[in-house]
Formats: C-alpha cells, structure tokens, sequence
C-alpha cells in the first residue's frame, strides 16, 4: 500500500516504535491487527497481534523517553518558524553531531550523550553542513619582498594580540566578484576585523588591519609594540610595500607563507571554508542571491557576529571566541589588565 513505502527496505528490521505506528495507521484505514501482522511477516518483518497489543500498555524505555526529549531539542535548535510562519534554519543547524552534541549540553541538556545525539539527528534527516573543496586564489607578485614564515605551521598563542592571521576569498554576486578578508586572533579564533571590497588592491588588506587594530585599542586590550606577528600567504597584496610599511610603522613583525600552500596559512583558510560553507552557500544569513556587495556585507556581518559570539569551536574547547577571551582576560591579575584609559592614550 502507499503507507508502506519505504518502510520494508533492505537493511536490518525497523525498530518497533516504527512498526507500531505503521500499524497504527494501517488500523485507522481499517484493516484489522492480525491482518496487518500477518502481512508483515509475510514480508519479513516477525510481529505477532499480541507484541502490537502489549506495546500499547508497556511503560515507555527510560532510554525511549529521554530520545524523545532529546529529538525535541535537536529539533528546537536546528529549526526555527519566522513571522510568516515559513521553517527555517537556524546558524546552529550548521552544526555536526559533535558541536550539537556540545551546544544543547552548554544550553538545555547537561550531560547528554553523543549517541543520543546521534540517534535524533538520524531520525530527523539531519546530518549539518560539510565543506567542500575551495580554489587557489593566491596570485604571487613577482617584485614584491617578502618576508620570513615565523610560525612554521605552529598556529598557537600564549594570549590575545601574539599572533594574526589573515586571508581574503571571493563570492559571485550579480554585478560581478566581491572579496571578503578576515583578521583572525590565532589565541582564541576570533575574528577581530573583516573587510569587503569589489577590488583586489591593496587597501583590501590594509583597511581591516587598521580596523583591528582600532576595535583592540576601542575594547582597552591595545597590541602592544613588536608582541604582534602578522601572518599571511605570499599574495600580493600582503608583499606589497604599503602593507609592509604599515606594519612597520606599527611595530608588528610580518610573516608570509609560500605560494600554493594552504597549510602554511592552514587557520585562514579553515576560516575561509567555514564562511564559505556556513553564510555563501546557505541561505541562514541572507535568503536570497547575493546581488551587489551590499548584500555580501550583510550576510557577513551576520554570520561573523555568531562566529565569534555564539558559534563553538573545538580547538578552544567547544565555547565561542569572546567568551574564550573574556575567561583569559578574567583571571589576569589588576595589574596585568590594560586599563581603557592607556588605551585611548595610545597613538
């Protein structure tokens, strides 16, 4: 019948809830228990009427009751009605079974476990977001100078302000390219500044380094003079002598990596991948074609204020980048808190 459909595929047999319920609404059609059971295992599927009957009355599993309040969770988290009563995604509907599995033990349910996670992303078709390959957008300059690699692929930091990577990626709107540069504190994943631009000239990469360092001294953690190192790919825009005197002039020590290799700039371009799988190519972030610059810039505001203040990252133990930062900056002493004051007194 057309209730059927699917239901006797190939595989090990449906769990009873699944065969209770099909009889359920074999039932309300008018067919009798035995009949329907009998038809089951004509197919091979083993029930007997009184299985059917006896899990009518049975006490639910404890495990059966906690799925349930699980798979209403997972459900609560992914999805979301707007005003105009349409489902839609939510940002955290991104996550696998790892970081969702994190986020409702962080918000609803303490404690719970991965395989019941597992288990309710199953049932409701949900598996989040995957990455796909990216293209090489390096272009090497051939009179640029560049600079030593001085992380060595070590992307790690004792504290804020130590070490920033940055990279720059593309997106199709319908007026033509549209390049989108993030600043990333390697401490704690944040991006500290981001920039779009319809053009690849310098100012593409000199503009959100200004703009991170402004939105520092602004949250009174100024960098302080030749602590920063400044690491980037050998584009360029970052071998260009404007950027390189500008970080000169600020005091930050530039790195660059070699050409055609992401690994050396492997933090940025993760970071590219995610903003690329999670706001350009889903519609949570803006819901309809990306046509000019205007509409880049709103998705990515969008999606870098949940990246740094909501989204989990495992390399920071599943908690967001502000509040890994704001932790850090908690359990310095008064003496090692840079006032607001001397920032602002600052250049």
């Amino acid at each position: 019948s057309e209730g059927g459909d699917n239901f006797l595929r190939g595989g090990t047999r449906p769990p009873q809830p699944m065969i209770v319920a099909f009889i359920d609404q074999m039932r309300s059609n008018g067919f009798a228990v035995e009949s329907i059971c009998r038809v089951l295992r004509e197919q091979g599927c083993m029930i007997a009427a009184r299985t059917y009957r006896a899990s009518r009355t049975r006490t639910p599993a404890a495990r059966t009751v906690s799925d349930a309040h699980v798979v209403d969770a997972v459900r609560t988290v992914v999805w979301r009605t707007d005003d105009d009563g349409r489902r839609k995604m939510t940002p955290e509907g991104l996550y696998g079974r790892v970081k969702m599995r994190a986020h409702l033990h962080r918000t609803t349910l303490p404690g719970v476990s991965y395989g019941a996670v597992d288990r309710a992303m199953k049932m409701l078709g949900h598996n989040g977001i995957r990455r796909s390959k990216g293209v090489r957008t390096t272009v090497r300059s051939t009179d640029g100078v560049r600079a030593e690699d001085l992380l060595n692929r070590q992307f790690s930091a004792a504290e804020p302000n130590r070490v920033w990577v940055t990279d720059f990626t593309y997106c199709r709107t319908w007026a033509g390219w549209v390049y989108v540069v993030f600043i990333i504190d390697v401490f704690s994943r944040r991006i500290v500044a981001w920039h779009a631009s319809t053009s690849k000239t310098v100012e593409l990469v000199t503009v959100p380094l200004r703009m991170a360092l402004w939105q520092r001294k602004r949250e009174g953690h100024p960098v302080k003079a030749a602590e920063l190192i400044h690491h980037s790919d050998a584009g360029s825009q970052y071998t260009s002598v404007t950027l390189t005197e500008r970080l000169r002039l600020e005091d930050i020590a530039a790195s660059i990596g070699s050409v055609g290799d992401a690994y050396d700039n492997a933090l940025a371009e993760s970071v590219n991948g995610l903003y690329k799988t999670e706001c350009i190519r889903t519609t949570i972030f803006h819901s309809g074609p990306y046509r000019t610059i205007s509409d880049v810039e709103f998705a990515t505001a969008g999606w870098v204020d949940w990246y740094n203040n909501s989204r989990l990252h495992s390399s920071i133990g599943q908690i967001p980048p502000t509040e890994f930062e704001t932790l850090h900056y908690a359990g310095l002493g008064p003496e090692d808190q840079p006032t607001l004051e001397a920032a602002q007194n600052l250049g």
